[in-house]
């Protein structure tokens, strides 16, 4: 196992958070799957740099989330940490890009509402920020789990009804069809890493000091007018972001 770069001190995060955090992402990664469970408190104070009462704290947070549990003359099992991977492509479409990795993908409308385009959202769907725009937000859920949020924004002017559409179909997809837009297309996504704020981990169900992957991205019809803008962010620990051709 290598030496990892420290946690920080100064950070305003507690170090056994961090060092959960760390170790939850390192899981679903795949680094401990060969053994089924975590090194000993002692490498794993090594790795970080901190004590092993530390550590100890980390672990038994990780226990309490259901990820791992301490067996006697077994060490630290990981029982938790299934990862699924959401490809992005030209077409990235939710729900169909989990689909065969789960028993039941779906989407929750938690808000939606017309306003006048922030002047962020007129840029990028090439509207004057006077016009209107509908915002949805929404969760999505793999066997029921919560594993995103997200925020669009549509054109208002040309889908007047795609918020009565996305609720009856359950889908963007079916619903930019039901509006006349039979196919799309993802002009560009961007993704970073952070810790996750407050509503995200209210709605996600995470833990302080959990990491999200925000992806923003803008979708265009065929002839490259741009219909949609999102900005989604996914739990690390149970997404993964793979870009694809």
């Amino acid at each position: 196992m290598t030496q990892q770069k420290p946690v920080e001190r100064h950070s305003g995060v507690s170090l056994w958070r961090q060092i959960a955090d760390r170790i939850r992402v390192s899981i679903a990664d795949g680094e401990f799957q060969a053994t089924g469970k975590l090194p000993p408190a002692f490498d794993l104070a090594e790795r970080f740099g901190v004590n092993r009462h530390t550590v100890r704290a980390a672990l038994a947070f990780l226990a309490d989330e259901g990820l791992v549990e301490s067996i006697q003359g077994h060490g630290t099992v990981i029982v938790g940490g299934r990862q699924l991977t959401l490809p992005i492509s030209k077409r990235t479409r939710f729900s169909s890009g989990l689909g065969d990795q789960a028993s039941s993908v779906t989407t929750r409308l938690l808000t939606s509402a017309e306003l006048s385009a922030p002047a962020e959202v007129a840029s990028l769907l090439q509207i004057e920020p006077t016009q209107q725009v509908i915002e949805i937000e929404e969760s999505g859920h793999v066997d029921g789990r919560p594993v995103s949020y997200s925020q669009h924004f549509f054109p208002a002017a040309r889908f007047p009804e795609i918020a009565r559409h996305i609720v009856a179909t359950g889908s963007i997809t079916r619903a930019f069809a039901a509006c006349g837009l039979p196919d799309y297309l993802r002009q560009s996504t961007e993704v970073s890493a952070r810790h996750a704020d407050a509503r995200e981990r209210e709605l996600m169900q995470l833990s302080p000091g959990a990491i999200v992957l925000e992806a923003r991205a803008i979708n265009t019809d065929l002839d490259g007018r741009p219909v949609q803008c999102s900005r989604t962010r996914f739990s690390a620990d149970r997404i993964s972001l793979k870009m694809t051709a």
